[in-house]
């Protein structure tokens, strides 16, 4: 195995040496996006910022209903490269007046524009679990699993995308949606 292929597991260290050699199987015989992609044949539609805060609001308003406000919801063409992150949450607390306001942001990497929503699901419980829970303890994941009772998967598969992605390139569903 190339040495590509070795760091490209990276993003599944924490994970047991059993399933690390399942993904090295299927990286050698390069059938992991095909994997991915039975397993999740459709890509969500959500393209624009607009859409996106839509979706992270109605998932909101379902679940945490007395979570912060988000105030701003989009798609970020440089956060993986740069913050090498998937998503992120930013809040900023100003006085006005007597009061203090405080503006809670997500950000989402581009490359969820053209996924499964299953994993921009993912991202987006993530991201909005740190509304309540700051650090990523046991009550954060708790939380997520909450939100979401797949999560765990969905964020093991979405480890694996990002796998497919490292070593061969590319995407793995179609842009030409």
């Amino acid at each position: 195995m190339t040495d590509t292929k070795t760091s490209a597991l990276k993003y599944l260290t924490a994970y047991p040496e059993h399933l690390q050699a399942q993904v090295r199987q299927l990286l050698e015989s390069e059938k992991l996006a095909q994997h991915l992609r039975k397993k999740y044949p459709q890509v969500h539609d959500i393209r624009t910022d607009k859409a996106l805060y839509q979706y992270v609001q109605d998932l909101k308003n379902e679940t945490l209903r007395n979570g912060d406000q988000i105030s701003k919801v989009l798609y970020d063409n440089k956060l993986h490269v740069i913050k090498n992150a998937l998503g992120t949450h930013t809040y900023v607390s100003r006085v006005q007046g007597s009061k203090l306001k405080t503006k809670n942001e997500i950000r989402i990497a581009s490359l969820f524009k053209y996924v499964p929503e299953e994993f921009l699901k993912m991202i987006t419980v993530h991201e909005l679990a740190h509304l309540k829970e700051k650090e990523h303890n046991k009550a954060f994941y708790q939380l997520c699993t909450y939100i979401e009772p797949e999560y765990h998967q969905y964020e093991l598969d979405c480890r694996l995308y990002l796998t497919q992605i490292e070593v061969h390139g590319g995407e793995v569903w179609s842009q030409n949606i």
